[in-house]
């Protein structure tokens, strides 16, 4: 295997999806700046980076916070020379019927799921654009694309990924920076970890989708690294996921429908 030595920023790196693709690009022999809040995840994650035979250094970084990001611009500035991809991945769950979410629940999932991408893209974009190259993966979701009741404030962060995304595919594809938005459906990984919301009942939702889940976080970062590599913007990893984007493409009322039968379904087995 002929080793490429890219150059990898991976936020959300001490765990899940995060991990496994430090660990594809490790498999490439990338140089990675592995950052998250989790400290010993990253740890671990940097062992496991050097085995698959991969190097790199971490930071403890929360994606909230500007100042932080800056820095590990700074530093892979410093480290590498530079930044060949950037892939915005930190993020968290959350869900609750619209009524029972607070305020705070929307500003904390907006400032990680949506901010935390744009603070990452406004902290690397001038090295890139310095550069005259690079590659930005901003990590989505299929909630950004298919709104399923329950879970307002994750479906409109996750959809503001989507947007940005586009936006900087015509800003910036032209000046030699390529972008990449990925919306992969429920999956196996520790999202629960991080989940937050007014009631157990969505969280329980979320548990047995991951549970039932055909594809792991392994092999979602497996079809990234290809997609990406092959210049496709919206990297949809579920055969499912592509079907039902496909079908509200050409019959959105069905869709709208659906989701309404099953916002009602989800409220008659709670008692509302």
């Amino acid at each position: 295997m002929q080793k490429t030595g890219m150059r990898v920023v991976v936020t959300g790196a001490g765990s899940g999806l995060g991990r496994e693709l430090a660990l594809r690009y490790a498999q490439e022999g990338a140089r990675l700046a592995l950052a998250d809040i989790q400290e010993e995840g990253l740890g671990e994650t940097l062992r496991l980076v050097e085995a698959a035979g991969g190097s790199g250094f971490t930071r403890r970084c929360d994606v909230r916070d500007y100042s932080q990001l800056a820095a590990l611009a700074q530093s892979c500035e410093e480290v590498m020379q530079g930044v060949d991809v950037l892939i915005n991945n930190a993020g968290v769950a959350s869900g609750g019927w619209f009524e029972e979410l607070s305020l705070e629940d929307w500003e904390w999932q907006i400032s990680i799921n949506l901010m935390g991408v744009v603070k990452g893209c406004k902290a690397f974009v001038p090295m890139l654009l310095s550069q005259g190259s690079g590659r930005i993966i901003n990590i989505a979701s299929m909630a950004a694309l298919m709104q399923a009741p329950g879970m307002s404030n994750y479906n409109v962060a996750k959809a503001g990924v989507v947007a940005l995304s586009e936006s900087l595919l015509c800003e910036l594809q032209p000046r030699g920076v390529q972008i990449n938005v990925v919306c992969p459906s429920f999956f196996q990984t520790n999202l629960l970890s991080s989940f937050r919301g007014p009631d157990s009942e969505s969280r329980d939702d979320i548990a047995k989708l991951l549970e039932n889940s055909p594809i792991s976080a392994a092999e979602i970062a497996d079809i990234i690294y290809r997609e990406s590599s092959a210049g496709t913007f919206m990297i949809l990893p579920h055969d499912k996921g592509r079907e039902a984007w496909a079908l509200k493409q050409a019959q959105p009322q069905l869709i709208y429908d659906e989701m309404t039968r099953l916002a009602v379904k989800k409220m008659s087995a709670a008692g509302n």
